[in-house]
């Protein structure tokens, strides 16, 4: 019940006029995502657990179907921002129906079946979790996609004070040898952390903290985005191609806000001689000791070749980080947007929180990988074609939602999440 009321906290900020909006493909409308995990809770553990329930509306499981073809038709991901009915107030009524009956099946579920209904609540609420960062990040592109450029929350603290200071980017080296990697079915993990497997490594090292907006910019001012030999040739076609470039300009406030020309992070924009980025908060100026963020990977592929360095593998991420406290710049601390690393150095930090860090490792099964059975099978391995491993969590994730084995993917051009860069290097 407590993440089930974080998601509808999320949306308190949101006028009725917001909850409708879908600005692209991938961007769904908070109301969507508000009746989706209805729809979870509802399709795979209320329908086949409770005796008599009856749904709130047989429709429904036809229009707040993401992508599980094995329970029936799909509602078109593109035109969910179409939906101008159920009202808002009438997918909050559903809500209510499904936290009512979740808390009868709970509070009278058969010893024969409690184990099961128990394992499928607990990914229920983590696939909510999973739709609260989703929501914060879709919410962001449509308010940041609006010449307005209109805070989501007014009141959010700024993430580093004028005068914040980065220490010089250091690395940490592990040596090479045999380790495990994978979940050890011990407490909650998705099915494509499993199973454990031993995995060789070669010695490497891995930068202690993330690049910051200052590094980013001198990428860009020495012609990053125009020196082909930096990058891959699909993320050269992606440069060149209209999915990158935005609007040639927006305006705000009668002032003249410029897209850039020759490329950089989304959200990014020029008044003048000022770099300013759109932020949950609205319009601010770029803080040059934050993380960059909302790069692809081949952006952060182009940049990594740029510094002379590479990205990390998953593996390689998952063995640093293992050891580490899961502490970190989460959306508990209402900051919204990546912080600074401050003046530490000589040490690994930013490994949780503040951005979803880009991996070179492709998402594909790990050796003996088993699928869910059933619908549910295909919650992630359907997946496995064409996207990169993320690793880490943002400023966005749920701070008791990410583990050092915890993969996120995504294709490689895609950057409306809070994506960011970690560099590495052989030794």
């Amino acid at each position: 019940m407590a993440v089930r009321q974080q998601s509808e906290d999320l949306c308190k900020p949101l006028a009725t006029e917001d909850f409708c909006i879908q600005p692209m493909d991938d961007a769904s409308p908070p109301k969507w995502h508000l009746a989706h995990t209805s729809w979870f809770f509802e399709t795979f553990l209320l329908k086949p657990y409770l005796r008599a329930y009856q749904p709130f509306n047989p429709r429904y499981e036809y229009l707040f179907n993401s992508y599980y073809n094995g329970v029936g038709n799909v509602f078109p991901r593109p035109r969910r921002g179409s939906l101008s009915r159920p009202t808002v107030a009438e997918v909050f009524e559903y809500r209510r129906h499904v936290n009512d009956a979740m808390l009868a099946l709970l509070a009278g579920v058969g010893a024969d079946s409690r184990s099961e209904v128990l394992q499928r609540v607990e990914l229920g609420v983590n696939h909510e979790q999973q739709h609260q960062e989703l929501l914060l990040t879709d919410v962001k592109y449509t308010l940041g996609s609006n010449p307005l450029f209109p805070a989501y929350r007014d009141d959010l603290p700024d993430c580093e004070p004028p005068s914040s200071v980065v220490a010089a980017l250091t690395f940490t080296e592990f040596a090479g040898g045999t380790v495990t990697i994978g979940a050890d079915e011990s407490g909650f993990s998705f099915d494509n952390e499993l199973p454990q497997h031993q995995v060789l490594l070669h010695s490497y090292a891995l930068a202690d903290r993330l690049i910051t907006n200052a590094e980013y910019r001198q990428f860009m001012d020495d012609g990053g985005y125009k020196n082909p030999q930096l990058w891959l040739s699909d993320g050269w076609a992606w440069l060149k191609s209209a999915e990158r470039s935005g609007p040639d300009q927006t305006y705000a406030n009668g002032d003249e806000i410029q897209d850039l020309p020759d490329g950089g992070p989304l959200y990014w924009h020029r008044r003048g001689g000022e770099y300013l980025e759109y932020r949950l908060s609205g319009l601010r100026p770029v803080e040059p000791s934050a993380p960059v963020t909302h790069v692809s990977f081949y952006e952060a592929d182009a940049y990594a070749r740029w510094a002379g360095q590479r990205l990390p593998r998953e593996h390689e991420w998952e063995h640093a980080a293992g050891e580490q406290p899961t502490l970190g710049n989460f959306v508990e601390s209402e900051r919204l947007h990546p912080a600074g690393a401050g003046a530490d150095s000589g040490r690994l930090t930013q490994l949780y929180g503040d951005t979803w860090e880009w991996t070179a490792s492709a998402y594909c099964a790990y050796p003996g990988y088993r699928p869910l059975s059933g619908a549910l099978g295909e919650y992630n391995g359907k997946f496995m074609s064409n996207q990169l491993v993320l690793r880490g969590g943002s400023c966005a994730t749920p701070g008791n939602h990410v583990r050092a084995t915890y993969r996120n993917y995504f294709y490689p051009s895609d950057r409306w999440q809070f994506t960011g860069i970690r560099l590495a290097s052989d030794r």
